[in-house]
């Protein structure tokens, strides 16, 4: 049997082999997952977070004029929250458009640092109510009075800007670098490779960090060893703020703190801190999530928010007595109900009781 071989072996026309080996990104399936969890997650939180704080506000402004310290407080946690919340489509649509961050190198910035303002306000803040709570129950001594509200405005006022002043390295360092895979993709990163200038950079960070946990760890663990029985409702509500805060912040930090002292990052195509910017990402959106838990966690657990809350709802004018947070940053117990007194007035008492017996 004659086999014809000629159109075989005439047939010379080259073939480029790289067009079926070439990984194509535009694959559904080669698609990240943080394309699909990360705007998912950021919609609910927006969703949430914009309902629940919004509620928040309208009930500040309904109680105005009963207005306590504490409310002064949550005041500026729930603005801090709803600054963070408007960024979030942004990172949404980085992780979802072809082009990743196409909306400039300002509203990177911008975005940036709003999201470390958004911790720094949250940390420092809690860490100024456990010191409060703890001089009150363990010394009888207030940091803040609703009747002077100087001081409080004094002391939120500087929370702000010394965050803001912690955010210098992301106005200075933030840019919009190609993504390490994805060459189309641009991305808002913290561009710092060198070790040297990630460490300098992120210290003030690390360190503040550091002192405000142990502020807060302090103040609400000796009132527990010291006064167990003692206005526990409050304490409770303060610890519970404390604990969910650190559940969603503190993976943030270690993987910042990983990032930070790792020798990662510092080649400029990024392939090998790959592992460290997961981290971070997810962590990040673990933080973000907080933005929307505290109007839920008030509404759980204070009766008097419930109430503005559901007046609000209703449009019907509600008076309930105090402070609706249940923290008791500033209320003016008189002396008389201090702890020190109570102990006084018991010892004086059986001091009275001896030497009656005695006398008699």
């Amino acid at each position: 049997m004659d086999v014809n071989l000629d159109g075989l072996f005439r047939f010379n026309d080259s073939y480029d082999y790289d067009d079926d080996y070439t990984y194509k990104d535009d694959d559904p399936e080669s698609q990240s997952g943080e394309d699909v969890w990360i705007p998912l997650v950021y919609s609910a939180v927006l969703i949430l977070g914009l309902f629940g704080n919004g509620l928040l506000l309208v009930t500040l402004a309904l109680k105005k004029r009963a207005w306590r310290t504490s409310d002064t407080f949550m005041l500026h946690m729930s603005v801090a929250d709803v600054l963070l919340l408007v960024t979030l489509p942004l990172w949404a649509a980085q992780a979802t458009r072809s082009c990743g961050w196409c909306i400039g190198l300002t509203l990177c910035r911008i975005s940036a640092v709003i999201f470390k303002v958004n911790f720094f306000c949250g940390i420092f803040l809690l860490a100024i109510i456990c010191l409060d709570r703890y001089l009150w129950l363990v010394h009888a001594k207030q940091l803040y009075s609703h009747k002077k509200p100087t001081l409080v405005h004094l002391s939120c006022l500087s929370v702000w800007v010394i965050a803001l002043l912690l955010t210098v390295p992301e106005w200075l360092f933030m840019a919009l670098e190609r993504h390490p895979w994805k060459e189309e993709r641009t991305q808002c990163v913290l561009s710092l490779y060198p070790a040297d200038k990630r460490l300098a950079s992120r210290l003030p960070h690390h360190v503040l960090s550091a002192v405000a946990v142990i502020v807060i760890g302090f103040s609400c663990a000796t009132p527990w060893l010291q006064r167990p029985a003692k206005t526990l409702r409050k304490r409770v509500v303060t610890l519970i703020l404390v604990g969910v805060f650190s559940l969603c912040w503190i993976p943030y930090n270690i993987a910042l703190v990983a990032d930070t002292f790792s020798g990662a990052g510092n080649t400029s195509d990024g392939l090998s801190g790959l592992p460290q910017r997961t981290s971070l990402t997810v962590t990040a959106a673990l933080g973000c999530i907080h933005a929307c838990l505290r109007p839920l966690l008030y509404f759980a657990l204070s009766g008097d928010f419930r109430k503005w809350t559901l007046a609000a709802l209703s449009c019907v004018i509600a008076e309930p007595k105090g402070s609706v947070w249940e923290l008791g940053v500033g209320d003016d117990a008189s002396l008389e109900q201090s702890p020190e007194t109570e102990e006084l007035k018991q010892i004086a008492s059986v001091e009275q009781q001896v030497q009656s017996k005695i006398s008699t």
